[in-house]
């Protein structure tokens, strides 16, 4: 009989706590996101979502507890240092510079150019090439144009440009801030279907933080809880429903009032 090899998880989070002097944000914190999985992360504003995500993209260090990274602990020093991890964030306000063209967006420092020596120039072709490549492989069907300001796009277009730079700067662990927040139907849709096309390739897991758990339950393999700093909730999400969910919501609530 052969025996089964278990992956490692590509991101594993142990015993994490942080305090802001008297405010404790998080306590004793433990996380995983396996391998090509999407993990929903719910809760309210306040429980501790931003803290988690600051920690893991490198932005701020934990006040006790361990990282682990494709099976291997790793202290997290710096946002840069995180991206040569293959962890990256893409936040509500996206870091995009609406003046500028979605070619020039997907490759904002990180600049392809040509040249002899120190003298170089934008190669304003090839980043216009590889960024119709990028969108045409990611699926963003909707863009007419790499040329067009991201200032005429519209949210979901822009989320989507977004995603799609991280994916294709490197990132294997995405982290997703709000993804759909403020968006209607129709953007909040081309926003999931981009989630489920990455989660079908198989090469990025997702931590996906949003506050409406129907769409949670759209894209998400696993949802966790997270109320006042503490993960209060883990379960598959074939396993329990938004009804079950909203009602261990409503119970914490009553229990408190």
């Amino acid at each position: 009989m052969t025996d089964v090899v278990t992956q490692p998880d590509a991101i594993r989070v142990e015993n994490i706590s942080k305090s802001f002097g008297v405010v404790t944000a998080l306590v004793d914190i433990s996380i995983h996101l396996a391998k090509g999985e999407v993990l929903g992360l719910v809760g309210d504003n306040g429980a501790g979502k931003s803290t988690l995500i600051k920690i893991l993209t490198g932005f701020m260090r934990p006040d006790a507890g361990t990282i682990f990274v494709n099976g291997e602990e790793v202290v997290i020093r710096s946002v840069d240092h995180a991206r040569s991890l293959g962890i990256d964030t893409v936040y509500q306000d996206l870091a995009l510079v609406p003046s500028l063209s979605v070619a020039h967006n997907m490759f904002l420092k990180r600049e392809i150019t040509h040249g002899i020596g120190p003298i170089r120039w934008l190669d304003n072709r090839e980043m216009r090439k590889r960024a119709r490549k990028y969108i045409e492989d990611i699926g963003i069907g909707t863009l007419r144009s790499v040329n067009s300001e991201v200032a005429m796009l519209s949210g979901g277009q822009r989320q989507a440009i977004a995603i799609a730079r991280s994916v294709h700067s490197g990132a294997t662990i995405l982290l997703l801030d709000e993804p759909l927040a403020a968006m209607g139907a129709r953007e909040g849709r081309l926003i999931l279907d981009l989630i489920r096309e990455l989660k079908e390739r198989g090469d990025v897991s997702m931590i996906v933080i949003a506050h409406n758990y129907v769409q949670v339950f759209e894209v998400a393999d696993r949802v966790n809880l997270i109320r006042n700093g503490t993960i209060t909730f883990d379960r598959p999400t074939s396993e329990t429903s938004v009804e079950e969910l909203t009602e261990i919501v409503a119970a914490e609530y009553r229990a408190r009032g």
